[in-house]
């Protein structure tokens, strides 16, 4: 099995368009949307059909498929790209919140490097754990360096 930081050596289904923003979306895995929804919804999924995450943050719809959406109230978490709240995790996997990177990078501490050597140890669940089903170091590394130009 891949682990969840490394590029997959397959490739991924051509995203389609999210119905209600009409961004395009990022394929997930099955094991993404049963991690992440609430019991009602997960009782009405369709494994059998490819779904999509939506990175719009201004979008209310999180997955959907060709048939069916699911939106921000129906996950067991806040979504980083769809909630600027301070305490909603950059980093699922390890606890990073917007607050805890801010206040590492204030202290010269390296949250880059301490999500990484995690990463290397083959400890993260990026799948399971992240509402995008990836490795969220792209997000980690953009939010810190918006702190930078600020």
């Amino acid at each position: 099995m891949d682990s969840c930081c490394q590029p997959s050596s397959t490739k991924p289904a051509t995203p389609s368009q999210c119905p209600v923003c009409h961004q395009k979306g990022k394929s997930i895995q099955m094991i993404t949307l049963k991690a992440m929804l609430q019991p009602p919804a997960l009782e009405i999924i369709h494994p059998e059909l490819n779904y999509s995450f939506c990175t719009n943050p201004s979008c209310e719809v999180v997955y959907f498929c060709d048939v069916q959406t699911f939106g921000k109230d129906m996950l067991k978490v806040s979504v980083f790209q769809k909630n600027d709240s301070m305490d909603v995790p950059v980093c699922y996997c390890f606890g990073w919140t917007r607050e805890r990177l801010m206040h590492a990078v204030k202290e010269n501490q390296q949250p880059l490097d301490h999500i990484r050597e995690q990463v290397q140890a083959n400890r993260c669940g990026c799948e399971v754990n992240n509402p995008q089903g990836a490795c969220c170091l792209g997000n980690v590394t953009t939010f810190i360096r918006s702190l930078d130009k600020s």
